[in-house]
């Protein structure tokens, strides 16, 4: 009863401080309605009777629909992600319908990345709670759960304070009956991408088999660790290690970074992993759920000699988000940091929590490579990802070693963009949704990123200097929005996308480069986070050859490495380390993708 009146009190404060009419506070009557729901917890039934019997799709639509549910007054179904939810045009595909039971039950366990609530503060005095839909120098526009869009001139904004909360509350299901709520759960099961939607475009194979013989995937150790964002190698290390490391005789660390900051020695011994900490930043950084705090570390190339490394993450100063590349010194030994401050090198602003990039590394080329998304809104419609003065939606390259001017670091003198002044000189190549890892080909050179889609795609490209990759114009192959179309760009199509039902969180990962007799030599491993499938690939001029679903993670695939000899590793969310073994299977090389001139290139026309 404590819990109920609680809901009812919140409900009732919820719409005075928002200053919003009690019928046009949707988010305030569920929770009146959740609150007067039966006291025992009805989650069970509802969960079982959807999971043991099969609901109607038609009956289920009209659910969708109807007034009540509310779930067509926050998503669309038709693509357009016009309202305060995300599109759920193929989220059949997305999720299965376990994962849409839990989703609908328990609606903010897990935020869908680009919709947690933002609570946004006027000077006047007025609060505004929901979905941030654009944000510039003008103005900042966010919808609420009853699909009103609020315009507010950025002048009059005091402040934008993320809830950490989904505006679907919990409680929609008291609304139901055990039988409506099957028959919703089996609508949205439904909705599903058709079969032969962009079949035929190349690099979108309408199928992508399963090798006869999956890889092995191995547990590295036994320990359990939560929510790690990356994994890398102590330089040297003769069992794993980043590709451009030296060695350090004697040394066998495993350096394990986590979101929340906290990072983590592994030594092996005669009876397994010994767990050491390295270092804590978590009161250093931002850090919430989704994806973000802790995001990605590199050792300096001389990390031997100057004990350099190097980490990004998000802060919070001023009421801002902001992503950040800072240098750090290990102490002598490399047993753990040394303590010394921080050298902040990059502070890039964002516009939500979201989608700023998962990765920097060093290229062979000795400077650092920073993947930076472009924080949203959804569908960029700001353009983020093709505006050349901000550094949101690109692949950075600087010298961590030099400064230029009031600059930290320095820009390399062969970086695309030095000499033009409408372009920032740190851009190595721009047109970027959110760049979740990259990596280098040791042997080629290639910089392969996996970028994570908007709607309908994931897509594995290979970048090089000075191009134009196509967000938000393009997601993957298909066009997206005329808004920035220019007749003078060339846009680079990616080498492969893929579509909802085969996942919908794309992880980049390596090129194997492991056992020259091996059938998967020079195929490239990636993986999504959401299906765990893991696939190989070869391509021809960055052109699709082959693609194959290679094996299964046991958790969501958050990051890749390799060591010294170019085996693959997986790194899992839920804090699992495991080794890809390929010995046990053969890569099957027959073409399985359209031919490559199914599709005219990227343009402006």
């Amino acid at each position: 009863m404590a819990v109920n009146k609680a809901r009812l009190h919140f409900a009732r404060v919820l719409r005075t401080s928002l200053k919003m009419p009690a019928r046009g506070c949707l988010l305030a009557s569920l929770l009146v309605a959740s609150a007067s729901a039966a006291t025992a917890d009805p989650l069970k039934t509802y969960r079982d009777f959807a999971l043991r019997l099969s609901g109607d799709v038609t009956r289920g639509r009209e659910l969708f629909v109807r007034p009540a549910s509310a779930c067509s007054l926050c998503h669309s179904i038709d693509r357009s992600n016009s309202k305060s939810g995300p599109d759920l045009g193929a989220i059949g595909d997305k999720l299965g319908r376990t994962e849409l039971i839990e989703a609908v039950l328990t609606p903010n366990a897990t935020i869908a990345v680009g919709y947690d609530a933002t609570l946004l503060e006027t000077r006047s005095g007025d609060s505004h709670y929901g979905v941030i839909k654009a944000s510039n120098d003008q103005v900042v526009e966010i919808m609420g759960a009853d699909g009103r869009l609020v315009s507010v001139a950025r002048a009059e904004v005091k402040s934008t304070k993320p809830a950490g909360r989904s505006l679907m509350p919990d409680g929609l299901h008291a609304s139901l009956s055990v039988q409506e709520f099957a028959d919703l759960i089996e609508f949205m099961v439904s909705l599903k991408e058709p079969a032969s939607a962009l079949a035929g475009e190349r690099g979108m194979p309408a199928a992508i088999p399963l090798l006869a013989k999956p890889i092995i995937v191995r547990q590295l150790f036994s320990e359990a660790l939560r929510i790690p964002a990356s994994v890398v190698r102590e330089p040297g290390d003769a069992r794993l290690g980043l590709v451009w490391c030296g060695e350090i005789p004697g040394s066998t660390a495993l350096l394990v970074a986590h979101q929340s900051g906290q990072l983590w020695r592994f030594d092996p011994s005669s009876e397994g992993w010994i767990k050491r900490p390295f270092a804590d930043f978590a009161s250093e950084l931002y850090s919430r759920t989704g994806p973000n705090g802790l995001l990605g570390v590199a050792f300096h190339p001389q990390f031997l000699s100057n004990r350099k490394y190097y980490l990004k993450h998000q802060v919070q100063e001023g009421g801002q988000i902001l992503t950040i590349v800072v240098e750090k010194t290990a102490a002598a030994g490399f047993r753990g940091d040394s303590g010394t401050p921080s050298r902040r090198l990059l502070a890039i602003p964002c516009i939500t929590q979201n989608h700023t990039g998962g990765c920097i590394e060093f290229g062979p080329d000795g400077f650092l490579y920073i993947g930076m998304g472009d924080t949203g809104p959804q569908g960029d419609p700001n353009g983020h990802g093709q505006d050349r003065q901000l550094l949101l939606g690109k692949i950075l390259r600087i010298d961590v070693d030099h400064a230029d001017g009031a600059l930290p670091y320095g820009i390399p003198a062969d970086n695309p963009f030095v000499a033009r002044p409408d372009t920032r000189p740190e851009i190595w190549a721009l047109g970027f949704r959110e760049p979740w890892r990259f990596s280098f080909d040791r042997y080629t050179g290639d910089l392969w990123v996996g970028d994570v889609g908007q709607d309908r795609l994931e897509e594995v490209a290979i970048v090089r200097r000075g191009e134009n990759h196509g967000w938000n114009v393009y997601e993957g192959f298909e066009p997206f929005s005329n808004a920035r179309r220019s007749a003078k760009e060339a846009y680079i199509t990616p080498v492969f996308t893929y579509q909802r039902r085969f996942g919908n969180s794309v992880t980049g990962g390596y090129v194997y480069r492991g056992d020259a007799r091996s059938s998967f030599w020079g195929v490239y491993v990636f993986g999504d986070y959401t299906s765990k499938k893991i696939w190989g690939l070869v391509q021809q001029d960055r052109q699709l050859v082959t693609v194959r679903e290679i094996g299964q993670s046991p958790e969501g695939i958050a990051s890749f490495t390799t060591d010294s000899r170019g085996n693959v590793y997986l790194v899992g969310y839920e804090g699992m380390i495991f080794e890809l073994v390929f010995s046990n299977a053969v890569f099957e090389h027959a073409p399985s993708a359209p031919p490559s001139n199914s599709v005219l290139p990227k343009g402006g026309s």
